[in-house]
């Protein structure tokens, strides 16, 4: 039947339901989206959100993480918190049986989280320690040093974990104004689906919602940033190469055109085996074992980055290679091949993406989130099959910013 989309009216607030029907499993899933709620909310505080989603994890301070855990486990309820950039999520999943069972956890939990310092000093501790153990992670170090570099200035530039740092100067009372202050109706939208009737779950889903207060909405943030030809490079003791890269792409979540960036994102360096990238720099050249890139297109931010791995002594290679072929892609676009080649995979493949109940209820939640219709996935498909290649690499060639490539590179 795919999605609905409605609205209930609380204390004076619609808030917008996204619901699908299911009748072939007797389940619940519930999703509470608090929108313009994630790290972007983190300001000088970085690893606040992270921190905070983790301590909605620890049960409720009458019963603890242990006790608490172990009432979801013995009722087959799976219950937990975590955060993107733009949105702080708590989940519940259940069998429908036990769906009283599971909102009744779940407003204890939202009424009195377990907020104490022990509880607080344990997760910094947990936190500290997996930050300690990713400093070998160059992957992770060289995609943190882009974002410093790529989006300086920004909600963006910080990693979302926070750093030591960072985490030390978080107090229990930063999480608990941002706890009070997120979990509110003006921030809220319910993704939910099961084997419920769509008025059965709204009348079992108002006396929950009528336990949370009105609160302030969030305002929106737009990320902006220009990218420029740059490059920051850490010298580690590492067996290779680690090079990120990215630049601006100049696009909105509700551009019409966002399918032909779909297509070229692609092309480019999104397809694996038969892209740009992979094709020059791994199967023609041998530098790498992988190398991808792709064009990301959010509500708050767009951009172009990509990354590779590759000998010490290739790095400087590799690099220039991926200049040379993003300027080339700019400036000559693709092939009546590529295209072709795209269009019957984007095409194809689509089923794969909405087969499970999850799968469509994440696209029902993206596609309103960004403001746009829920046919618009069906649409977008019509148009990627008609697209011709003149106007595709004349598309490409307009958007010459993602030449401004900005680098991150880990290397001995």
């Amino acid at each position: 039947m795919g999605a609905t989309i409605k609205h209930i009216d609380v204390k004076g607030i619609q808030v917008p339901i996204i619901f699908e029907e299911q009748k072939s499993l007797p389940i619940l899933n519930l999703q509470l989206v608090f929108q313009n709620s994630g790290y972007i909310q983190d300001k000088d505080k970085s690893g606040l959100v992270s921190l905070s989603s983790k301590l909605l994890n620890e049960g409720t301070k009458e019963l603890g993480a242990t006790a608490f855990a172990q009432e979801l486990e013995e009722n087959a309820i799976s219950l937990t918190t975590s955060n993107g950039f733009e949105t702080f999520v708590i989940e519940l999943s259940n069998l429908k049986e036990q769906s009283n069972k599971g909102l009744s956890l779940l407003t204890d939990l939202l009424k009195s989280p377990n907020f104490s310092q022990d509880t607080l000093d344990k997760l910094k501790t947990i936190q500290n320690g997996s930050l300690k153990r990713k400093e070998n992670d160059f992957d992770y170090v060289a995609q943190n040093q882009l974002k410093s570099v790529l989006f300086a200035g920004t909600a963006l530039e910080n990693p979302s974990s926070g750093t030591i740092e960072t985490t030390s100067k978080i107090q229990l009372k930063d999480i608990e104004n941002f706890i009070t202050n997120t979990i509110s109706l003006s921030n809220l939208i319910i993704v939910a689906g099961g084997d419920f009737e769509e008025e059965e779950f709204e009348k079992f889903i108002k006396p929950f919602l009528e336990t949370l207060k009105v609160g302030q909405k969030n305002e929106f943030q737009k990320i902006n940033f220009i990218s420029k030809n740059d490059e920051k490079t850490l010298i580690k003791d590492t067996e290779q190469a680690y090079i990120y890269f990215g630049s601006s792409f100049n696009a909105d979540s509700k551009d019409e055109e966002n399918y032909k960036a779909k297509v070229a994102s692609f092309i480019l360096g999104g397809s694996g085996f038969g892209s740009r990238l992979m094709e020059e720099i791994r199967v023609k050249r041998g530098l790498a074992y992988s190398a991808y890139g792709s064009i990301s297109i959010n509500k708050s931010h767009t951009y172009f980055n990509g990354y590779l791995q590759t000998k010490n002594e290739s790095a400087n290679e590799a690099k220039d290679l991926v200049k040379q072929l993003v300027a080339q892609f700019v400036k000559d676009g693709v092939t009546q091949e590529e295209l072709t080649a795209a269009k019957n995979f984007l095409t194809g493949s689509e089923p794969l993406r909405s087969e499970t109940l999850s799968q469509r209820l994440n696209s029902a939640f993206t596609l309103y989130y960004r403001g746009l219709e829920q046919d618009y996935s069906k649409k977008e498909l019509e148009k990627i099959q008609n697209l011709k290649l003149e106007d595709l690499n004349s598309y490409i060639k307009s958007h010459n910013e993602i030449n401004n490539l900005t680098f991150s590179i880990v290397r001995k």
